[in-house]
């Protein structure tokens, strides 16, 4: 099993830029993909980026492309997401996903993390 926790969460203006890191531990490598969800109030959890271990390969929801960077540390065993020119509505808690970029293909999720950007 893969265990995963969460940091970097917080309250930013619009326009800010927060990173959120992931720590993984456990059998990280029986998952090929790691990635990073997140869940507004109201609606329901949204694939944002992804990245494989191997060649870094990276995946990006159409409202990230441009603005979040996903990378990762194989050494470390860590994942990142850099978040630039946030806007109000990348408000949502959000989560990190060991195992696809579908939520029904994530074998395991961290505890999710808090980002509020406001206006």
């Amino acid at each position: 099993q893969v265990q995963l926790a969460e940091s970097g969460g917080g309250l930013v203006q619009a326009g800010g830029s927060l990173r959120l890191s992931c720590a993984a531990s456990g059998r990280t490598r029986t998952t090929a993909i790691m990635g990073w969800f997140r869940q507004a109030p109201g609606k329901e959890r949204e694939f944002v980026a992804a990245i494989t271990w191997g060649i870094g390969r990276t995946y990006y929801a159409d409202s990230a492309k441009g603005r979040f960077t996903i990378s990762r540390d194989n050494a470390k065993n860590m994942v990142y997401l850099q978040m630039n020119s946030l806007k109000t509505e990348d408000t949502a808690v959000y989560y990190c996903a060991a195992g696809g970029t579908e939520v029904h293909k994530v074998a395991a999720w961290g505890q999710g993390t808090q980002v509020t950007v406001s206006s």
